[in-house]
Protein backbone atom coordinates (compact mmCIF):
# COMPACT_ATOMS: atom_id res chain seq x y z
CA UNK A 1 0.00 0.00 0.00
CA UNK A 2 1.30 3.44 -0.92
CA UNK A 3 0.78 6.43 1.41
CA UNK A 4 0.46 10.01 0.19
CA UNK A 5 0.42 13.35 1.96
CA UNK A 6 -3.08 14.77 2.34
CA UNK A 7 -2.75 18.14 0.66
CA UNK A 8 -0.36 20.57 2.34
CA UNK A 9 -0.68 18.74 5.65
CA UNK A 10 1.86 16.31 7.05
CA UNK A 11 -0.79 13.59 7.33
CA UNK A 12 -0.16 10.50 5.21
CA UNK A 13 -3.13 8.46 4.00
CA UNK A 14 -3.34 5.22 2.06
CA UNK A 15 -4.16 5.39 -1.65
CA UNK A 16 -7.26 3.35 -0.86
CA UNK A 17 -9.75 4.52 1.76
CA UNK A 18 -12.52 2.37 3.24
CA UNK A 19 -15.96 3.84 2.58
CA UNK A 20 -18.89 3.05 4.88
CA UNK A 21 -22.05 4.19 3.12
CA UNK A 22 -23.22 0.56 2.90
CA UNK A 23 -22.89 0.05 6.64
CA UNK A 24 -26.17 0.21 8.54
CA UNK A 25 -28.45 0.28 5.51
CA UNK A 26 -31.19 2.46 6.95
CA UNK A 27 -32.99 5.64 5.95
CA UNK A 28 -31.62 7.64 3.01
CA UNK A 29 -29.06 5.00 2.00
CA UNK A 30 -31.10 1.84 2.51
CA UNK A 31 -30.81 1.03 -1.21
CA UNK A 32 -27.02 1.01 -1.11
CA UNK A 33 -26.64 -1.89 1.29
CA UNK A 34 -27.29 -3.22 4.75
CA UNK A 35 -23.97 -4.26 6.30
CA UNK A 36 -24.29 -5.15 9.97
CA UNK A 37 -21.81 -5.17 12.83
CA UNK A 38 -20.29 -8.61 12.25
CA UNK A 39 -19.80 -8.03 8.52
CA UNK A 40 -18.42 -4.54 9.12
CA UNK A 41 -15.91 -5.99 11.58
CA UNK A 42 -14.62 -8.41 8.93
CA UNK A 43 -14.42 -5.71 6.26
CA UNK A 44 -12.58 -3.28 8.53
CA UNK A 45 -10.05 -5.97 9.49
CA UNK A 46 -9.61 -6.86 5.82
CA UNK A 47 -8.89 -3.25 4.89
CA UNK A 48 -6.55 -2.64 7.81
CA UNK A 49 -4.61 -5.84 7.06
CA UNK A 50 -4.14 -4.58 3.48
CA UNK A 51 -2.63 -1.32 4.75
CA UNK A 52 -5.65 1.00 4.58
CA UNK A 53 -5.31 3.64 7.29
CA UNK A 54 -8.31 5.91 6.56
CA UNK A 55 -12.00 5.10 7.09
CA UNK A 56 -14.52 7.57 5.67
CA UNK A 57 -18.07 7.92 6.94
CA UNK A 58 -20.74 10.61 7.48
CA UNK A 59 -23.37 11.42 10.06
CA UNK A 60 -26.12 11.03 7.46
CA UNK A 61 -25.13 7.48 6.48
CA UNK A 62 -27.98 5.35 7.83
CA UNK A 63 -28.97 8.22 10.13
CA UNK A 64 -25.87 7.79 12.29
CA UNK A 65 -25.86 3.97 12.31
CA UNK A 66 -22.76 3.83 10.10
CA UNK A 67 -20.78 5.93 12.58
CA UNK A 68 -22.08 3.88 15.51
CA UNK A 69 -21.01 0.59 13.93
CA UNK A 70 -17.59 1.95 12.96
CA UNK A 71 -17.13 3.22 16.52
CA UNK A 72 -18.03 -0.20 17.89
CA UNK A 73 -15.73 -2.01 15.45
CA UNK A 74 -12.68 0.17 15.95
CA UNK A 75 -12.68 0.37 19.72
CA UNK A 76 -9.04 0.00 20.76
CA UNK A 77 -7.79 -0.18 17.17
CA UNK A 78 -7.52 3.61 17.06
CA UNK A 79 -4.14 3.25 18.72
CA UNK A 80 -2.88 1.43 15.64
CA UNK A 81 -2.89 4.59 13.58
CA UNK A 82 -6.36 4.25 12.04
CA UNK A 83 -7.69 7.59 10.83
CA UNK A 84 -11.37 8.51 10.83
CA UNK A 85 -13.01 10.96 8.44
CA UNK A 86 -16.63 11.98 8.71
CA UNK A 87 -18.94 14.69 7.38
CA UNK A 88 -21.84 16.97 8.29
CA UNK A 89 -24.30 19.14 6.36
CA UNK A 90 -27.51 17.22 5.67
CA UNK A 91 -30.53 17.30 7.93
CA UNK A 92 -30.39 14.95 10.91
CA UNK A 93 -33.83 15.80 12.28
CA UNK A 94 -37.10 17.67 11.67
CA UNK A 95 -36.05 20.95 13.30
CA UNK A 96 -35.13 24.14 11.39
CA UNK A 97 -31.55 23.99 12.72
CA UNK A 98 -31.02 20.26 12.23
CA UNK A 99 -29.17 20.73 8.95
CA UNK A 100 -26.82 23.10 7.14
CA UNK A 101 -23.38 24.47 7.95
CA UNK A 102 -24.23 26.94 10.69
CA UNK A 103 -22.05 27.17 13.81
CA UNK A 104 -24.95 25.65 15.77
CA UNK A 105 -25.33 22.61 13.52
CA UNK A 106 -21.64 21.92 12.84
CA UNK A 107 -20.57 21.99 16.46
CA UNK A 108 -23.54 19.96 17.73
CA UNK A 109 -23.14 17.37 14.96
CA UNK A 110 -19.40 17.10 15.54
CA UNK A 111 -20.06 16.31 19.19
CA UNK A 112 -22.74 13.78 18.20
CA UNK A 113 -20.34 12.10 15.73
CA UNK A 114 -17.64 11.90 18.39
CA UNK A 115 -20.03 10.02 20.67
CA UNK A 116 -21.19 7.64 17.95
CA UNK A 117 -17.62 6.97 16.83
CA UNK A 118 -16.50 6.43 20.45
CA UNK A 119 -13.51 8.70 19.99
CA UNK A 120 -12.14 11.96 21.36
CA UNK A 121 -11.07 13.38 18.01
CA UNK A 122 -12.04 13.22 14.35
CA UNK A 123 -9.00 13.20 12.07
CA UNK A 124 -10.70 14.76 9.05
CA UNK A 125 -13.99 16.64 9.42
CA UNK A 126 -15.61 17.49 6.09
CA UNK A 127 -18.47 19.78 5.15
CA UNK A 128 -20.61 17.46 3.05
CA UNK A 129 -22.01 19.96 0.56
CA UNK A 130 -22.36 23.68 -0.06
CA UNK A 131 -24.79 25.62 2.13
CA UNK A 132 -25.98 28.72 0.30
CA UNK A 133 -27.83 30.13 3.32
CA UNK A 134 -25.09 30.19 5.97
CA UNK A 135 -22.35 32.81 5.50
CA UNK A 136 -19.16 30.98 4.64
CA UNK A 137 -17.32 33.05 7.24
CA UNK A 138 -19.51 31.44 9.92
CA UNK A 139 -18.83 27.93 8.64
CA UNK A 140 -15.05 28.46 8.47
CA UNK A 141 -15.04 30.01 11.94
CA UNK A 142 -16.97 27.05 13.38
CA UNK A 143 -14.54 24.57 11.83
CA UNK A 144 -11.64 26.62 13.15
CA UNK A 145 -13.16 26.45 16.64
CA UNK A 146 -13.44 22.65 16.46
CA UNK A 147 -9.77 22.35 15.46
CA UNK A 148 -8.66 24.72 18.21
CA UNK A 149 -10.71 22.76 20.76
CA UNK A 150 -8.94 19.56 19.75
CA UNK A 151 -12.12 17.84 18.57
CA UNK A 152 -10.97 17.86 14.95
CA UNK A 153 -7.45 17.60 13.53
CA UNK A 154 -7.98 18.57 9.88
CA UNK A 155 -10.87 19.99 7.86
CA UNK A 156 -11.99 19.40 4.29
CA UNK A 157 -14.90 19.88 1.92
CA UNK A 158 -16.97 17.51 -0.17
CA UNK A 159 -18.88 18.21 -3.39
CA UNK A 160 -17.85 21.86 -3.60
CA UNK A 161 -17.50 23.65 -6.91
CA UNK A 162 -14.32 25.47 -7.86
CA UNK A 163 -15.49 28.91 -6.77
CA UNK A 164 -16.83 27.52 -3.48
CA UNK A 165 -13.39 26.12 -2.67
CA UNK A 166 -11.50 29.26 -3.64
CA UNK A 167 -13.85 31.46 -1.62
CA UNK A 168 -13.39 29.23 1.44
CA UNK A 169 -9.60 29.22 1.09
CA UNK A 170 -9.64 32.99 0.68
CA UNK A 171 -11.60 33.45 3.89
CA UNK A 172 -9.28 31.11 5.78
CA UNK A 173 -6.27 33.08 4.58
CA UNK A 174 -7.68 36.56 5.23
CA UNK A 175 -8.99 35.65 8.69
CA UNK A 176 -5.96 33.48 9.63
CA UNK A 177 -8.06 30.38 10.23
CA UNK A 178 -7.41 26.72 9.53
CA UNK A 179 -7.88 25.90 5.85
CA UNK A 180 -9.22 22.89 4.01
CA UNK A 181 -6.57 20.23 3.44
CA UNK A 182 -8.70 18.15 1.09
CA UNK A 183 -11.73 17.95 -1.13
CA UNK A 184 -13.84 14.85 -1.71
CA UNK A 185 -15.11 14.63 -5.27
CA UNK A 186 -16.54 12.29 -7.88
CA UNK A 187 -13.88 11.49 -10.48
CA UNK A 188 -13.82 8.39 -12.68
CA UNK A 189 -13.08 7.28 -16.21
CA UNK A 190 -16.75 7.91 -16.94
CA UNK A 191 -16.90 11.27 -15.14
CA UNK A 192 -13.80 13.38 -15.79
CA UNK A 193 -15.38 16.83 -15.40
CA UNK A 194 -13.22 17.39 -12.32
CA UNK A 195 -10.32 17.95 -14.70
CA UNK A 196 -11.82 21.26 -15.81
CA UNK A 197 -11.39 23.03 -12.45
CA UNK A 198 -11.37 20.83 -9.34
CA UNK A 199 -8.19 18.87 -10.07
CA UNK A 200 -6.23 21.97 -11.21
CA UNK A 201 -7.39 23.80 -8.06
CA UNK A 202 -6.25 20.86 -5.91
CA UNK A 203 -2.81 20.89 -7.54
CA UNK A 204 -2.43 24.66 -7.37
CA UNK A 205 -3.81 25.15 -3.85
CA UNK A 206 -2.31 22.05 -2.28
CA UNK A 207 -5.51 20.14 -1.55
CA UNK A 208 -5.68 16.39 -1.21
CA UNK A 209 -8.26 14.67 -3.40
CA UNK A 210 -10.42 11.84 -2.04
CA UNK A 211 -12.52 10.21 -4.75
CA UNK A 212 -15.97 8.89 -3.86
CA UNK A 213 -17.67 6.16 -5.88
CA UNK A 214 -14.58 5.57 -8.06
CA UNK A 215 -16.39 2.69 -9.83
CA UNK A 216 -19.43 4.86 -10.65
CA UNK A 217 -21.71 2.92 -8.34
CA UNK A 218 -20.41 -0.37 -9.75
CA UNK A 219 -20.91 0.52 -13.41
CA UNK A 220 -17.15 0.31 -14.04
CA UNK A 221 -16.75 -3.02 -12.25
CA UNK A 222 -17.22 -5.03 -15.45
CA UNK A 223 -20.36 -6.70 -14.11
CA UNK A 224 -22.54 -4.28 -16.06
CA UNK A 225 -22.56 -4.67 -19.83
CA UNK A 226 -24.82 -3.47 -22.61
CA UNK A 227 -28.37 -4.52 -21.78
CA UNK A 228 -27.31 -6.34 -18.61
CA UNK A 229 -27.81 -5.26 -15.00
CA UNK A 230 -26.96 -7.92 -12.41
CA UNK A 231 -29.45 -8.70 -9.65
CA UNK A 232 -28.81 -6.98 -6.35
CA UNK A 233 -27.04 -3.93 -7.82
CA UNK A 234 -27.74 -0.30 -7.06
CA UNK A 235 -28.96 0.39 -10.57
CA UNK A 236 -31.55 -2.39 -10.38
CA UNK A 237 -32.75 -0.91 -7.08
CA UNK A 238 -33.29 2.45 -8.73
CA UNK A 239 -30.12 4.10 -7.42
CA UNK A 240 -29.03 6.62 -10.07
CA UNK A 241 -26.04 8.29 -8.44
CA UNK A 242 -23.81 9.18 -10.16
CA UNK A 243 -25.90 9.97 -13.26
CA UNK A 244 -24.86 8.68 -16.68
CA UNK A 245 -25.39 11.23 -19.45
CA UNK A 246 -23.83 9.33 -22.38
CA UNK A 247 -24.62 5.63 -22.17
CA UNK A 248 -22.78 4.67 -25.36
CA UNK A 249 -19.60 6.31 -24.08
CA UNK A 250 -20.00 4.38 -20.82
CA UNK A 251 -20.14 1.03 -22.62
CA UNK A 252 -17.08 1.89 -24.72
CA UNK A 253 -15.18 2.58 -21.51
CA UNK A 254 -16.41 -0.68 -20.00
CA UNK A 255 -15.38 -2.59 -23.13
CA UNK A 256 -11.86 -1.17 -22.86
CA UNK A 257 -11.66 -1.99 -19.15
CA UNK A 258 -12.73 -5.57 -19.84
CA UNK A 259 -10.18 -5.92 -22.66
CA UNK A 260 -7.25 -4.60 -20.60
CA UNK A 261 -8.31 -6.63 -17.57
CA UNK A 262 -8.42 -9.79 -19.67
CA UNK A 263 -4.90 -9.24 -20.93
CA UNK A 264 -3.54 -8.52 -17.43
CA UNK A 265 -5.46 -11.29 -15.66
CA UNK A 266 -7.15 -8.89 -13.25
CA UNK A 267 -10.68 -7.55 -12.82
CA UNK A 268 -12.04 -4.53 -14.74
CA UNK A 269 -12.69 -2.88 -11.35
CA UNK A 270 -8.99 -3.08 -10.51
CA UNK A 271 -8.08 -1.46 -13.82
CA UNK A 272 -10.57 1.37 -13.28
CA UNK A 273 -9.31 2.00 -9.75
CA UNK A 274 -5.66 1.85 -10.80
CA UNK A 275 -6.36 4.46 -13.49
CA UNK A 276 -7.87 6.83 -10.94
CA UNK A 277 -5.17 6.25 -8.31
CA UNK A 278 -2.55 7.12 -10.91
CA UNK A 279 -4.12 10.40 -11.98
CA UNK A 280 -2.37 13.67 -11.22
CA UNK A 281 -3.65 15.23 -8.00
CA UNK A 282 -5.49 12.19 -6.64
CA UNK A 283 -4.61 11.19 -3.07
CA UNK A 284 -6.92 8.25 -2.38
CA UNK A 285 -9.96 6.45 -3.77
CA UNK A 286 -12.81 5.41 -1.47
CA UNK A 287 -14.00 1.84 -1.90
CA UNK A 288 -17.05 0.18 -0.37
CA UNK A 289 -19.31 -2.77 -0.84
CA UNK A 290 -21.69 -5.30 0.61
CA UNK A 291 -19.59 -8.41 0.05
CA UNK A 292 -16.15 -9.51 1.16
CA UNK A 293 -15.09 -10.38 -2.38
CA UNK A 294 -15.77 -6.80 -3.46
CA UNK A 295 -13.35 -5.46 -0.85
CA UNK A 296 -10.72 -8.10 -1.63
CA UNK A 297 -10.87 -7.36 -5.34
CA UNK A 298 -10.80 -3.58 -4.93
CA UNK A 299 -7.92 -3.67 -2.45
CA UNK A 300 -5.79 -5.50 -5.01
CA UNK A 301 -5.87 -2.38 -7.18
CA UNK A 302 -3.36 -0.74 -4.83
CA UNK A 303 -0.57 -2.85 -6.34
CA UNK A 304 -1.67 -2.70 -9.99
CA UNK A 305 0.42 -0.39 -12.17
CA UNK A 306 -0.93 0.34 -15.62
CA UNK A 307 1.43 0.75 -18.56
CA UNK A 308 1.63 4.01 -20.51
CA UNK A 309 -0.05 2.30 -23.44
CA UNK A 310 -2.94 1.07 -21.28
CA UNK A 311 -3.41 4.54 -19.87
CA UNK A 312 -3.43 6.06 -23.33
CA UNK A 313 -6.13 3.64 -24.46
CA UNK A 314 -8.28 4.43 -21.42
CA UNK A 315 -7.68 8.16 -21.76
CA UNK A 316 -8.70 8.14 -25.41
CA UNK A 317 -11.96 6.27 -24.92
CA UNK A 318 -12.96 8.39 -21.90
CA UNK A 319 -12.17 11.93 -23.01
CA UNK A 320 -14.81 14.24 -21.55
CA UNK A 321 -16.86 16.49 -23.82
CA UNK A 322 -15.33 19.84 -24.72
CA UNK A 323 -17.40 22.47 -22.93
CA UNK A 324 -14.76 25.07 -22.13
CA UNK A 325 -13.53 27.78 -24.53
CA UNK A 326 -10.39 27.60 -26.61
CA UNK A 327 -8.09 29.24 -24.05
CA UNK A 328 -8.90 26.56 -21.51
CA UNK A 329 -8.52 23.72 -24.00
CA UNK A 330 -5.11 24.96 -25.02
CA UNK A 331 -3.13 23.81 -22.01
CA UNK A 332 -5.21 20.71 -21.29
CA UNK A 333 -5.16 19.44 -24.87
CA UNK A 334 -2.30 17.04 -24.24
CA UNK A 335 -3.84 14.24 -22.23
CA UNK A 336 -6.02 16.30 -19.90
CA UNK A 337 -3.41 16.85 -17.15
CA UNK A 338 -1.53 13.64 -17.84
CA UNK A 339 1.25 15.14 -19.97
CA UNK A 340 0.18 18.79 -20.08
CA UNK A 341 2.52 21.60 -19.09
CA UNK A 342 1.40 21.77 -15.47
CA UNK A 343 3.84 24.61 -14.74
CA UNK A 344 1.02 26.87 -15.91
CA UNK A 345 -0.83 25.95 -12.72
CA UNK A 346 1.71 27.57 -10.42
CA UNK A 347 4.63 26.77 -8.11
CA UNK A 348 2.98 23.92 -6.19
CA UNK A 349 2.85 21.49 -9.12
Amino acid sequence: MEYRLLGRSGLKVSTITMGTMTIGGEGKFAQVGSVGLDEARRYVDLCLDAGVNLIDTANIYSAGASEEIIGEVLGGKRKNGVLIATKARFSMGPGPNDGGLSRHHLISECEASLKRLKTDVIDLYQVHQWDGQTPLEETIAALDTLVNQGKVRYIGCSNYSGWHIMKALGISASEHRHRFVSQQIHYTLEAREAEYELIPIAIDQGLGVLVWSPLAGGLLSGKHRRGQTPDGTRQLAGWNEPPIRDEERLWKIVDMLVAIAGERGVSPAQVALAWTIGRKGVTSVIIGGRKEEQFRDNLAAASLKLTDEERELLDAVSLPPVIYPYWHQLWTAKDRLGEADLSLLGPHV
